[in-house]
């Protein structure tokens, strides 16, 4: 009998997809009414292409959170920062949007997917957990 799939024997590309779909048809988050115009962080030029932007991103935070844990707004800014151009100058890094990354933790929050101590560091529940292995799960069988 094979073993039980966990996020961390998938392909990440495969399992954010995978989980952002499930978050769509689940329906429990919420779109603000900004993800149309919202660029994702100052370094940007123009907000994102894709329409279900804000539920791959909220995938991914959900498997960062999963793999690491206990990360907060300032870790998800440094996480999905970049470079700024600055025309002629050179490049520098900088962080993306706190906001961005405060609205989605707030929504996986009030689905009760994670927790937030007293700190402002972020854990998972039992439901995060059983999740994102399902996911996992399907991912892998699809294989």
């Amino acid at each position: 009998m094979e073993a039980a799939r966990t996020v961390k024997d998938v392909s990440p590309h495969d399992f954010v997809k995978a989980y952002a779909a499930h978050l769509k048809r689940s329906g429990k988050i919420e779109l603000p009414p900004w993800t149309d115009i919202a660029k994702t962080g100052k370094l940007k030029e123009l907000p994102p292409y894709d329409p279900d932007w804000y539920y791959i991103r909220a995938a991914s935070m959900a498997r960062k959170i999963y793999l690491r844990g206990g990360l907060g707004v300032g870790a998800f800014r440094r996480i999905y920062g970049g470079a700024k151009r600055n025309g002629s100058r050179p490049r520098h890094f900088c962080k993306s949007s706190g906001s961005v990354a405060r609205h989605i933790l707030q929504q996986l929050q009030n689905v009760n997917i994670i927790d937030i101590d007293p700190k402002g560091r972020v854990f998972f529940t039992t439901v995060f957990f059983r999740d994102l292995d399902q996911v996992a799960g399907r991912i892998a069988v699809a294989i």
